[in-house]
């Protein structure tokens, strides 16, 4: 989902109304350079640890369960299942099965960005009270979503979304307007910090702690059409911060320090996610792949240049710069996750997890294990 920096559940399918028209429209706009796969090689692999092997492994297999039906892993999962737990096993498989891509910009090479995001765990109540007064929405019965790939097949993916007006779909309200209370959307739970909604929104799903002990498990249920406007870069941009401090833990001081201008600072993100209640569970939060993710070794990517439920090879570090390279397994999407060598990395559920995920802004490395004999998967 991603934390973040990473709007986590945004899937990267949604495309702000008017900027799609904009395209369907002919615009002039030229796209950016795509990214490529170049063959590489198993020893260019950095290596990591027999422990991560696993992990890392046992997090992709999770996949197969929706990618037992794709050509191009039905049989790759299906061999992945008889697998013994164990490294030797697992290497040979993957030498077997796979072959390696480095994945790579046409402007930086095989380097790229890696960040981190969390499952929040915040305060809150079922009803409103006097301390909890921000609602968390669940989707509101006008929202419409339009997928357009059955008439523009280079649409594939890509939705609007919006409400009727008579006859005509016009774009759905912004933040600022939802805050205010411009829709009727049921409100799941109530949080008693605005900045808590909009982590928990960045961030995509996250636990609500009940003041009976329980906790309310949500996630990405839909979101409002428009595109994720960090808020950090608006402080960057009024002065308030510079672009190295930019963190959760930043924003949230000076949220705190300047409540008058919190409005101010949300609504300059006019994107908006609504909520699902999901049920009960000691498992990880799903993703885009509808999968459990797994601390450590699951990653949002921008499924534009890889495909969701691959499995990548990661290199680069923690935030105290200690080294991180292992498999990972692509099962969730982002729509700050963008770009050619991108990925966001799922820490956990909790501060702990919220405090590695605010931290980490590595450069790294991403690798493409992709099954042998099948056409490398196209970027847009």
């Amino acid at each position: 989902m991603s934390t973040s920096r990473h709007w986590r559940r945004l899937s990267l399918c949604i495309v702000p109304l008017f900027a799609l028209l904009a395209a369907c429209n002919g615009g002039k706009s030229t796209p950016p350079p795509a990214a490529t796969y170049q063959p590489s090689s198993w020893e260019a692999l950095p290596a990591t640890s027999d422990a991560d092997l696993v992990a890392g492994f046992q997090a992709w297999l999770g996949s197969c369960v929706r990618l037992g039906k794709d050509p191009v892993w039905a049989a790759p999962c299906a061999a992945a299942t008889q697998v013994a737990v164990a490294p030797q096993a697992i290497k040979d498989f993957l030498r077997s099965s796979l072959q390696v891509y480095s994945l790579r910009s046409p402007t930086k090479g095989d380097q790229g960005l890696i960040t981190g995001y969390y499952e929040p765990v915040y305060p809150g109540s079922l009803v409103r009270t006097e301390r909890d007064t921000v609602p968390v929405l669940g989707v509101p019965d006008d929202l419409i979503v339009v997928s357009l790939d059955s008439i523009y097949p280079e649409l594939k993916g890509k939705r609007l979304r919006g409400r009727l007006d008579g006859h005509v779909l016009k774009p759905y309200d912004d933040a600022a307007s939802i805050s205010a209370g411009s829709t009727q959307a049921p409100a799941l739970a109530w949080l008693g910090s605005a900045m808590d909604l909009q982590f928990l929104q960045i961030q995509g799903s996250g636990r609500i702690q009940l003041d009976n002990g329980r906790q309310l498990r949500i996630g990405y249920a839909d979101q409002n059409g428009y595109p994720y406007k960090p808020i950090g870069r608006w402080l960057v941009e009024q002065g308030q911060l510079k672009q190295e401090e930019v963190s959760m833990g930043k924003i949230r001081q000076w949220a705190e320090a300047h409540p008058q201008r919190v409005a101010e600072l949300l609504a300059s993100n006019p994107s908006y996610v609504f909520f699902s209640v999901r049920p009960d569970s000691n498992e990880g939060p799903r993703g885009s792949l509808n999968v459990p993710l797994t601390p450590g070794y699951s990653v949002a990517i921008d499924r534009k240049v890889i495909p969701l439920g691959s499995l990548l090879w990661l290199a680069s570090s923690r935030p105290d710069g200690s080294t991180l390279n292992r498999p990972v397994a692509a099962q969730d999407t982002g729509g700050a996750i963008a770009g050619e060598v991108r990925a966001d990395l799922f820490w956990g559920t909790g501060d702990a997890a919220g405090e590695l995920a605010g931290n980490m802004k590595q450069a790294g490395q991403i690798w493409l294990l992709w099954p042998k004999g099948a056409p490398l998967p196209k970027i847009n």
